[in-house]
């Protein structure tokens, strides 16, 4: 269902609003998405405005230290949707941003990839999240793909 042309017209509308409201009301513990791919809460500067932009996004843990996620992929599909997210054209003013992960608030670093290291995270996220192709076959822009760390 995730994959279909009527959900990448809602969706957008209604996930990250209901996201908003349950992370707020639990305290960043639980954000509604997250039932189906692990999400965080970004909270990056407007690459226009200079104001800070809160977005929830589903995310893909990567590399853990101390059981803790050193590091994340997110991945700017926009639900498979002709233009970049903006969030994504934040973090490429302003790569200094935070997240909401688990209820902890982190500082992270942002850092579009290209060429081989994208092509590996593509392949990861692929294998995690299958829709991701449909998404990326749906659109002619190559869909970009972060790593955040934690600063």
């Amino acid at each position: 269902m995730s994959s279909t042309r009527t959900f990448a017209r809602i969706a957008p509308h209604v996930i990250p609003a209901l996201d908003r409201a349950t992370h707020r009301l639990t305290r960043g513990r639980v954000l509604l998405s997250a039932q189906l791919l692990p999400g965080a809460i970004l909270t990056a500067t407007g690459a226009r405005s200079g104001q800070p932009r809160r977005t929830p996004l589903a995310c893909m843990p990567e590399s853990v230290s101390g059981g803790r996620p050193a590091s994340w992929l997110l991945i700017g599909s926009n639900f498979g949707r002709t233009s970049h997210p903006a969030w994504t054209a934040n973090l490429l003013a302003h790569p200094d941003a935070e997240i909401s992960w688990k209820g902890e608030d982190i500082p992270v670093r942002a850092r579009l990839l290209e060429g081989e290291e994208r092509a590996a995270a593509w392949q990861a996220l692929l294998a995690f999240w299958p829709p991701y192709a449909t998404y990326q076959g749906r659109v002619e822009r190559e869909i970009r793909v972060f790593r955040i760390v934690r600063r």
